[in-house]
């Protein structure tokens, strides 16, 4: 296995630990508390908020040595810890008292309590990842642009992965255009070689499957790689940035 590969290899599995046990000790929490009121959120956000800040900032640390040492073996860029914790630009008191704004929203509505419950669970989930993945793109960009790289791909994490991130990985994507991410994405971003050619296509077999599996859905047969933007977009989501969806996905800016 190249070396540059071992290098990707180790550095997602770190992350994804982080990333795990972070998300684990928010279900924990979550699992323990006796009702679902003001005092149980301000307990959550108090013992959980600074738990995802250390995640993040780690997850950025990982990024930005895997940068450096994938790109020339240098020096790790400095993390900007405002830059990976803050990007949302919403208090994160504010922020982690959403899933119990979910709870009340759904009882409100005459939910029983445990789907309620199950439902705020499921926002603090999809809260807790994405924070992960933002600071790790963020991450990914200031070190890549701080290299000079011009230009990275997104790689799939794991055996499993979803239909937007396989067609996105296909592609080369340039540098200082944030890697758009969605609820629950993992992806990470690895840089494109100097002497990259200027073809777009990064992976022509993973892309020639991909053709396959689209032409069998739904009977197209499109063969020109750039005809993938009609079924994908890039939205603007105001608080998480680059958002990547279906383009006939209802979407929410904020």
């Amino acid at each position: 296995m190249p070396e540059s590969d071992r290098l990707l290899i180790g550095y997602q599995q770190a992350v994804a630990d982080v990333r795990a046990r972070v998300m684990n000790y928010a279900n924990a929490i979550w699992g323990g508390l006796p009702a679902f009121r003001d005092a149980q959120a301000e307990r959550l956000i108090a013992r959980l908020v600074p738990m995802v800040t250390a995640g993040q900032l780690q997850v950025a640390n990982l990024t930005s040595s895997y940068i450096a040492r994938a790109v020339s073996g240098g020096v790790p860029l400095p993390v900007d810890r405002d830059g990976v914790t803050r990007g949302r630009g919403v208090d994160p008191e504010l922020l982690y008292r959403r899933p119990f704004e979910q709870v009340w929203a759904d009882l409100s509505e005459s939910a029983p309590l445990d789907a309620a419950v199950a439902a705020g669970a499921t926002r603090l989930m999809h809260l807790v990842a994405t924070d992960m993945q933002m600071a790790k793109v963020r991450q990914a960009d200031a070190s890549l642009q701080a290299a000079g790289v011009k230009a990275y791909r997104r790689v799939l994490n794991g055996p499993k992965n979803c239909a937007l991130c396989v067609i996105a990985s296909t592609q080369r994507y340039h540098v200082g255009d944030l890697s758009p991410i969605h609820p629950g994405c993992d992806c990470s971003v690895a840089p494109v070689k100097s002497d990259w050619n200027g073809d777009r296509v990064i992976d022509p077999d993973l892309l020639e499957d991909t053709h396959k599996q689209v032409r069998e859905l739904t009977g197209a047969d499109n063969r020109a790689a750039h005809d993938y933007q009609k079924l994908l977009l890039v939205r603007d989501h105001g608080e998480i940035g680059p958002v990547l969806t279906w383009r006939d996905q209802n979407f929410k800016a904020a």
